[in-house]
């Protein structure tokens, strides 16, 4: 049966929760969201886009019709920015979104079978999953972008216009990407250093590489602070912006920081030994 559409303004979308029992009425959803799909040649449709507050969709891909009860998303990776709109929001406007290439799906069938999916390469059908996603998450696409966006994209949907070209976009490079490639070239310097040792030079020659390595431990100490503390900044400018996560940074933080530790007491060790004997 064809489901009436919940439209922007209408905010029920907003609310939604697991399935808790698969009887009949759970494949009874899924046919009515496919055959609402088709009524409207949609691509994609959530129980919440026709009022049902459940954590259930259909993703059409190649042809066919694919259910999601209960999803989540053990793995993401190979983020990629994609124009999206919804049937939510009318007059068809569309918005730059973050999103995410290659995932790990784990979900129940209409049986409440768990299945296990690894999707790679389909950036539209990967689009499209995490925009059923958002609205499972009690969210739209909206979430995904920084206040500028939110706010052009309303008015254009206000004055029934043109998206803005869009600005602020959480970057797929970012500028704190530049304090881990310096990091990591310093680290670099640093394994080199470790091998000059081995080599025959003189004396003097050993001292002046190893008061240079001196200086390189506390620079990238210094580099991965920035790196936080700039990141720290683009968590809070980009809303749900991934790649700014307090824990990835962390990791990169801490990752290379131990490896410069290690390299640094290395260095002590070879070179104090190579001078004074």
């Amino acid at each position: 049966m064809v489901k009436e559409l919940v439209i922007y303004p209408d905010d029920r979308i907003m609310a939604c929760g697991d399935v808790r029992g698969f009887d009949e009425s759970v494949g009874k959803l899924f046919d009515d969201i496919i055959d609402t799909m088709k009524a409207h040649n949609l691509e994609a449709l959530s129980a919440m886009q026709v009022a049902h507050p459940f954590n259930m969709f259909v993703v059409k891909k190649d042809g066919e019709y694919l259910e999601f009860a209960n999803p989540r998303i053990l793995i993401k990776e190979d983020r990629f920015e994609a124009p999206e709109s919804s049937s939510y929001y009318p007059e068809n406007i569309s918005i730059v979104v973050p999103r995410y290439a290659k995932m790990k799906i784990v979900y129940e069938d209409r049986n409440g079978q768990t299945k296990y999916m690894d999707s790679e390469g389909d950036k539209k059908f990967a689009a499209l999953f995490q925009q059923m996603m958002d609205f499972s998450l009690g969210g739209t696409i909206l979430d995904r972008v920084d206040k500028k966006q939110k706010e052009q994209f309303l008015a254009a949907l206000e004055n029934k216009g043109i998206m803005p070209e869009v600005g602020d976009v959480c970057p797929t490079f970012s500028k704190k990407d530049y304090f881990v490639s310096f990091a990591d070239k310093l680290l670099f310097l640093m394994g080199a250093s470790l091998f000059a040792a081995l080599f025959h030079f003189s004396k003097e020659t050993l001292q002046k590489i190893y008061t240079i390595d001196k200086f390189l431990f506390p620079s990238i100490l210094i580099l991965m602070v920035g790196f936080f503390i700039y990141a720290f900044y683009e968590s809070k400018k980009y809303r749900q912006c991934s790649s700014c996560q307090v824990g990835n940074n962390i990791g990169v933080v801490i990752k290379r920081s131990v490896l410069a530790l290690i390299l640094a007491i290395a260095t002590y060790f070879i070179y104090e030994h190579a001078l004074h004997s």
